[in-house]
């Protein structure tokens, strides 16, 4: 199974409320047969919760929606995004903006990746993304959720990476999809996580 190790930096861009996340995401498979995948679009925002492709535009441009769980609201971002890629080097950068019409919230992400094999065997994915909320859903930007979220999105993203890279077949690899997160279970796990935090403060890290 998949490892994820992660980081998160608050900072303000473009008058909303920014985060800088860094997700170094190891897999156990061929870094030839990752590479592949990330540049099939459709098969990967397939694994991305909460994320449906809409249209394919050309140039590496994509129109597509992401509904995003922030605590008690829901904002389903609509938009497009630029995806780029460099075989030779194995990295490639995705930049996207969205909107939620809904509730007038605006998200921003660029985002660069690297793919490389690990020593020993397996595949280890580097990820560097500034996120920007403005609007209703900044004020999420500013707390530990987004960290939750990021967490979790990405641990699901991982389990359905190996997953369609496990399938036995190109038709059995398109059915597997990212489960959905639900809203309520992120907030529930943002409290116990803090609250195990600091506990873990309080008493010199003994559990």
């Amino acid at each position: 199974m998949g490892r994820v190790r992660s980081g998160l930096r608050p900072g303000t861009v473009d008058e909303g409320s920014g985060v800088k996340i860094n997700q170094v995401v190891e897999v156990e498979r061929d870094a030839d047969r990752v590479w592949e995948l990330f540049q099939d679009v459709p098969q990967l925002a397939g694994c991305l919760p909460g994320a449906e492709l809409t249209e394919e535009k050309g140039d590496g441009v994509y129109a597509g929606k992401v509904v995003a769980k922030l605590g008690p609201m829901t904002a389903a971002f609509e938009g497009e995004a630029t995806v780029a890629s460099d075989a030779e080097t194995r990295t490639g950068s995705v930049n996207g903006k969205g909107m939620d019409k809904q509730g007038g919230s605006v998200g921003q992400v660029k985002m660069a990746y690297t793919v490389a094999a690990r020593e020993g065997g397996g595949t280890v994915i580097t990820v560097d993304a500034d996120v920007v909320l403005s609007g209703a859903a900044a004020q999420f930007g500013r707390t530990g959720l987004v960290k939750e979220m990021s967490n979790r999105l990405i641990g699901e993203f991982v389990k359905c990476v190996e997953a369609k890279l496990a399938a036995e077949t190109a038709a059995a690899a398109a059915e597997v999809k990212a489960p959905e997160v639900k809203g309520f279970s992120l907030v529930f796990s943002s409290l116990i996580g803090s609250l195990v935090g600091l506990i873990k403060r309080v008493f010199g890290g003994r559990t």
